[in-house]
């Protein structure tokens, strides 16, 4: 299937093209948990529906869920956006533990990974230890503030809990990657579409 070239997305009046209804029906029923992340997901979805930004549906998120302490894996070129959030977020009343990328020192040379400038040192975003260490301060929620792309994604795999991404990296576009998108000139002469 290739649902993004589905123009009338009929799913959104409840067509099934996968039949896979039932099957999704009885995954929500049987896992709580499951069910319960996307009761309050679907009431963010509503009640903030056109009015909140992103940062009020992840404060609003974490208090709905219960959430008590909320961990920020961040990157170092985003320390003040970090800074905001954590500020922001322990307004709305929850214990903020944060971690930087470039935690632990370890030079790029030691794992034989590729520097931006050679002739100078340079420490590896360090994603597994950005995550081993929320997960030692017992984060219920990790929040991702501009880490890179791959780097994003190791973070979310070694995390015990549940990641989400309040900023994602995009150094050409501001951190706003959907921006390639909806330029029709960029995506016509970056993409040839």
């Amino acid at each position: 299937m290739k649902c993004a070239y589905c123009h009338e997305k009929v799913c959104y009046q409840g067509k099934d093209c996968f039949d896979m209804k039932e099957e999704s029906l009885q995954a929500y029923k049987k896992d709580p948990e499951s069910a319960h992340l996307s009761r309050v997901a679907t009431s963010i979805e509503s009640d903030g529906y056109m009015r909140w930004c992103r940062v009020e549906e992840v404060i609003e998120f974490a208090k709905r869920m219960g959430y008590h302490h909320l961990g920020i894996a961040f990157c170092v070129g985003m320390g003040r956006e970090a800074e905001i959030l954590q500020r922001i977020s322990e307004k709305a009343g929850f214990k903020v533990s944060s971690v930087c990328c470039k935690m632990g020192g370890i030079e790029k040379s030691e794992l034989d990974f590729k520097h931006i400038k050679p002739q100078r040192y340079e420490a590896i975003c360090n994603s597994i230890g950005q995550a081993k260490v929320l997960n030692e301060a017992g984060t219920e929620l990790n929040l991702i503030v501009g880490l890179c792309i791959g780097h994003d994604i190791l973070f979310t795999r070694y995390s015990k809990a549940p990641v989400t991404t309040v900023v994602v990296k995009d150094r050409v576009m501001a951190h706003n990657p959907v921006g390639a998108l909806y330029s029709g000139y960029y995506h016509r002469n970056r993409f040839g579409i």
